[in-house]
């Protein structure tokens, strides 16, 4: 039976760690995508409301995957 105040092992820690940085980085590089298209589509005036909310939409995830807090707070 495992002790259940002991502390996690340095590689746990530092595959948590990666996960939630390569999940930072998927949400940058996703938003930027929708920021294309959504530039994309906004030329055209039929798609140019999608391309708005789509637009938005990627500056939203873009700046939460640069600004959101990787680790949780103790």
């Amino acid at each position: 039976m495992p002790i259940a105040n002991s502390r996690p092992s340095p590689l746990r820690h530092l595959l948590t760690m990666l996960g939630h940085f390569v999940g930072h980085v998927a949400a940058v590089v996703l938003g930027f995508v929708m920021i294309i298209v959504g530039l994309a589509m906004g030329v055209t005036m039929v798609l140019l409301p999608a391309g708005i909310v789509i637009g938005l939409l990627g500056v939203a995830l873009m700046v939460g995957g640069v600004f959101a807090r990787i680790t949780p707070p103790a």
